[in-house]
């Protein structure tokens, strides 16, 4: 007989239950359709094998933040599977604020999916598509758990690598994601909230669903900002915004290989997402690093909230 580990863990994507999520409308290929509704084929290239890119993003006093690097990383992504998306980023930006202003939202958070379109048949080869790319957009009421961003998270390292770009290039935003979630489920086995990932060469690379820093303090008890190379994981547009924080405000941050040994050993640690932002994290495979949020986080966690309404401030909308 096997028994499970308690599910206890709270991920940096759990958030405020908002029960207009119930009646939302939901942009399929340009149509807005009710959530009980809202449907995609099963010959779907996504449904079917995972065949698309995606993009996360955040709506802030009625704007998406970071638009145009969101759009970018989409359109690189889906250049670099061969894929075309079928209308331009003008009309993917109206689409997004048609969805947005149909659901009376001026904050929320939106998943953002194009696939190759529809199969003839059940198989891999994208000749056998028959139709234009399937984009689908969801817009929900969703802030996240204030706990989260205060308390922080405990992470786990786990066995599944973030494998080597001639397999799977860990840089690509693709809607196949079984090596994120396989690792996401052990380490919620073992009571953690996230996953810890490593890259092919022992060094820590990335977590399942958002990107690692550590904060270090130097021989001359300057503390520094460490993340991986960005070699083994998603060009996260948090991630980019947060490293750039640091270069502009006078922190010292490194794009480095560092092992468990240098985690385990640091002062704070933190994730980043489009979600939650900047997200604490407390523990470490049962080492514990801070209470809750440090000093670093703290700053970070302001810095960050100030860019995010500088962006949105200067935006436009169609």
């Amino acid at each position: 007989m096997t028994t499970s580990a308690p599910q206890t863990s709270l991920g940096t994507h759990d958030f405020v239950a908002d029960p207009r999520n119930e009646t939302i409308l939901i942009n399929v290929n340009g149509q807005l359709i009710r959530r009980a509704e809202a449907m995609v084929s099963v010959f779907d290239s996504g449904f079917m094998l995972g065949d698309g890119v995606w993009e996360g993003l955040r709506v802030h006093a009625g704007r998406v933040a970071f638009l145009d690097q969101h759009l970018d990383r989409l359109w690189e992504g889906a250049k670099a599977i061969f894929m075309d998306i079928g209308i331009s980023r003008a009309e993917m930006e109206q689409r997004l604020y048609a969805t947005i202003d149909a659901n009376a939202m001026t904050a929320c958070h939106i998943r953002l999916m194009v696939t190759r379109g529809l199969r003839s048949t059940p198989y891999q080869d994208p000749r056998v598509v028959v139709s234009p790319a399937t984009i689908v957009i969801i817009a929900e009421h969703k802030d996240p758990l204030p706990s989260t961003i205060e308390k922080g998270i405990r992470l786990a390292t786990v066995h599944v690598r973030r494998g080597h770009p001639d397999v799977q290039d860990p840089k690509l935003n693709s809607h196949s994601k079984l090596n994120c979630i396989t690792a996401c489920i052990q380490a919620t086995q073992a009571g953690a909230d996230e996953a810890l990932m490593l890259d092919p060469h022992g060094f820590v690379a990335t977590c399942n669903s958002t990107h690692f820093f550590i904060v270090k303090k130097n021989r001359r008890g300057v503390q520094e900002v460490w993340t991986s190379t960005g070699d083994y994981c998603l060009a996260g547009i948090t991630r980019g915004n947060v490293i750039a924080l640091c270069e502009d405000n006078g922190i010292p941050v490194f794009q480095k290989n560092f092992s468990l040994t240098d985690v385990y050993s640091a002062s704070e640690a933190f994730v980043t997402g489009t979600f939650a932002g900047v997200v604490p994290v407390t523990s470490i495979d049962g080492r514990a690093l801070t209470d809750a949020r440090g000093p670093m986080v703290e700053r970070l966690q302001g810095l960050y909230r100030q860019l995010i309404e500088t962006d949105v401030a200067a935006r436009g909308r169609p």
